[in-house]
């Protein structure tokens, strides 16, 4: 009796053109023999989002649909031009600015933008500035020049403050800054700290979430009633801790600063999950309704889904 075999295929893309390599082998052996291999061109697609002279609406796609055939629209990020047709090169939604067509990519780098807040950590301390991880495709630079010193001075900086640089920030510091600029050629973040809301970060917990799910506002630092401060980045970096202030040194923590601290974490965590935009008023509402499940519990599936639905449904309800 023969032994039952087993086929293996791999794809390989090349030129627009997809390879495939059939191997036969038995169970019991590794040797793989070649028995076929096709070159094909790829599945085409035929979803169309929008037809000539259609208005163009959001939409959510996947790359190889066909967003327009309007050759009125102008192509831009996410986006690419195939036999007179607008196609995605991403996945992600569609925007539609003017006759300006892009795709947002559900998961891609964080792609900062001016007065953007950002949560980091020091990966490195240069010659006058510090590099600062934040999620994006390149580290970002914190210039010496656009720190507050300790005491809130602002002044020049001198020799002597470029040789106490580790000594306001070295490596593995959380901080937090604004975005001031964003290079034109390599697009990277330039931040800078001239508030006294910024700085560095004391202990707390950092939760990383995609950049899509934070709701843009005009404030992103939430002093919550439940003695926890939740600074919701644009980047996607969240941290969780007790209350601070820049003068005051902080008080060590206790048994119930770690629950409540441990329940926002979980409900963020929760909330990220199922794809829930977070700001404030939903975090609030979602901690609410954790309250009837141990800080333990809220890291089972269900628990997870029922608090997020319920959170969501709860926030539509307000909208209305």
């Amino acid at each position: 009796m023969t032994k039952p075999k087993t086929v293996l295929k791999l794809k390989q893309w090349y030129q627009r053109r997809v390879r495939e390599h059939y191997y036969i082998t038995n169970n019991s052996s590794k040797d793989y023999q070649l028995v076929m291999d096709i070159v094909r061109a790829p599945y085409k697609r035929t979803r169309v989002i929008a037809s000539q002279g259609e208005e163009l609406e959001q939409h959510i796609v996947t790359p190889g649909d066909v967003i327009t055939q309007n050759l009125d629209f102008m192509k831009s990020h996410g986006t690419g031009l195939h036999h007179d047709h607008i196609c995605a090169t991403v996945a992600g939604a569609v925007y539609k600015v003017d006759k300006l067509v892009s795709v947002k990519a559900v998961n891609n780098r964080y792609r900062g933008e001016i007065g953007d807040v950002v949560v980091g950590r020091i990966t490195e301390v240069q010659q006058k500035k510090w590099k600062v991880d934040a999620g994006s495709r390149l580290d970002c630079q914190l210039q010496l020049s656009s720190v507050y010193l300790p005491g809130n001075q602002r002044r020049r900086k001198t020799l002597n403050d470029e040789l106490m640089m580790r000594e306001y920030f070295t490596e593995g510091d959380l901080v937090c800054a604004e975005v001031s600029d964003v290079g034109n050629i390599d697009g990277m973040l330039k931040l800078h700290m001239r508030s006294n809301k910024y700085g560095k970060l004391p202990e707390g917990v950092l939760i990383k979430v995609p950049s899509v799910l934070i709701k843009r506002s005009k404030l992103h630092f939430h002093r919550l009633p439940c003695n926890a401060t939740v600074i919701l980045g644009n980047n996607g970096y969240v941290w969780v801790g007790p209350h601070f202030s820049p003068d005051q040194p902080i008080e060590p923590f206790n048994l119930t600063s770690r629950e409540v601290i441990a329940r926002l974490c979980n409900v963020i965590k929760a909330l990220a999950t199922y794809g829930v935009q977070l700001f404030d008023t939903i975090i609030l509402t979602a901690y609410d309704i954790s309250m009837k499940y141990k800080v333990k519990e809220l890291l089972n599936a269900e628990v997870m889904e029922n608090v997020a639905q319920e959170s969501y449904e709860h926030s539509l309800h307000q909208d209305i």
